[in-house]
């Protein structure tokens, strides 16, 4: 007996924060969406935790920015520290509050905001969240998308207008349309340390945020509601075991509170950072978004902020293309607007942003620590160095591209 054919306007394989915005966009505007979702639940993922200030601009459309709000922590200080010297550059978001209504960063485990907009969209008729559901493949012809799904207990089928991978760094969907991932990835393997301690205890004038520029060993300090986040690169000879070990932990905070063994932490992550850009996000009835298409480092914030531009921007062209039956050119400028903008802003800047702390004690740190220095001194350079580490300028690269 033939399996049953089910039928929605649009499938979205991933329900990360990148996947549930989108899916509440698509069912605010009574778009039938059907998100896909491998896990049992929104993945408790660790690595982000910034919301922008246009970001939660977006997000405020949607109602959950006073969720955020609520839970996170207002950051409009950003700190690049040299360790060695003790030296602070501080940058004030507030100054660019004449251009937002959140002149500030929101520190905020990501997993709250795909948790919270996930339970929202049982409030949306157009909208189907199915957990433990995972795409195995699809087929696309000039009138749509088969999808077929993997359940607990069977192998299901739906047939879709339109399928939107947000499936993350590994995306079945990207591969399956066999488009190129270009970039590089980092030697380092980077390790991220949790913990209850209050680092500004031991280290004076201490931000939310800061990048911590070290001959040493640098460091990222990231503080979020119920902890500190401590992300630093790790030795390319040692093993995982040594790397999540005691006395690598006890070593990390013996420099920061000088007694590391005392310091109690909650999660020792280790995973690979990648720079790169799939060479397309679209071909007719799929589309990518988020780390799908696109992977930076995270100094900056801009990943998980990136593939939100990502959700709006193709929701605003999707609607057309809807309205048409077909693919046509509204996708096409999505495409064309968020993978120039990937290329000319996020993967330049993230770059930027890790060659500046990886320097160390060089020559090209001390270059660099004077460039900070005069930005920080010139109010116009300044002014648009925050709006650009604020995101604005990119979006007006995005508005710009036609």
């Amino acid at each position: 007996m033939a399996a049953t054919m089910e039928r929605c306007q649009v499938v979205i394989a991933g329900a990360g924060p990148v996947g549930t915005v989108m899916a509440t966009l698509l069912a605010k505007a009574g778009i039938e969406t059907v998100v896909l979702e491998a896990g049992e639940d929104c993945a408790q993922d660790l690595r982000a935790s910034t919301f922008h200030p246009p970001t939660l601009e977006m997000l405020d459309e949607i109602g959950i920015t006073d969720m955020l709000l609520e839970r996170g922590l207002k950051a409009p200080l950003y700190h690049w520290r040299d360790r060695r010297s003790g030296e602070v550059i501080e940058f004030d978001l507030s100054e660019i509050r004449d251009v937002t209504r959140y002149p500030f960063r929101i520190q905020c485990e990501q997993y709250h905001l795909s948790r919270a907009l996930a339970a929202g969209l049982e409030h949306y008729p157009a909208a189907d969240i199915r957990f433990s559901h995972r795409l195995l493949s699809f087929e696309q012809d000039d009138a749509g998308v088969t999808v077929h799904v993997e359940t607990p207990t069977e192998v299901r089928h739906i047939r879709a207008d339109w399928l939107i991978g947000a499936d993350g760094a590994n995306s079945l969907v990207r591969k399956w349309l066999g488009i190129e991932f270009d970039g590089f990835t980092y030697p380092e393997r980077f390790l991220c340390l949790s913990t209850d301690t209050e680092l500004a205890d031991y280290l004076p004038n201490l931000a939310h945020v800061n990048y911590v520029s070290d001959p040493e060993q640098w460091l990222v300090l990231l503080r979020v509601p119920s902890v500190w986040r401590v992300l630093l690169p790790t030795s390319l000879d040692q093993t995982d075991d040594e790397l999540r070990s005691d006395e690598t932990k006890n070593s990390v905070f013996d420099r920061l509170t000088g007694d590391g063994a005392s310091v109690r932490t909650f999660h020792r992550t280790l995973y690979r950072v990648h720079q790169r850009v799939a060479k397309s996000f679209m071909d007719r009835r799929v589309l990518l978004i988020g780390d799908a298409a696109h992977l930076n480092n995270p100094l900056g914030g801009f990943g998980m902020n990136s593939g939100v531009h990502d959700a709006f921007n193709l929701f605003e062209k999707l609607q057309p293309a809807i309205k048409a039956g077909k693919p046509n050119g509204s996708l096409a400028l999505f495409d064309k607007q968020r993978r120039e903008v990937t290329h000319a802003f996020t993967q330049a800047q993230t770059i930027q942003n890790m060659e500046f702390i990886r320097a160390g004690a060089s020559a090209g740190h001390e270059k660099r620590r004077q460039d900070m220095l005069t930005l920080k001194a010139d109010d116009e350079r300044r002014r648009a160095y925050l709006l650009r580490q604020a995101m604005f300028e990119s979006l007006e690269q995005a508005a710009a591209i036609n």
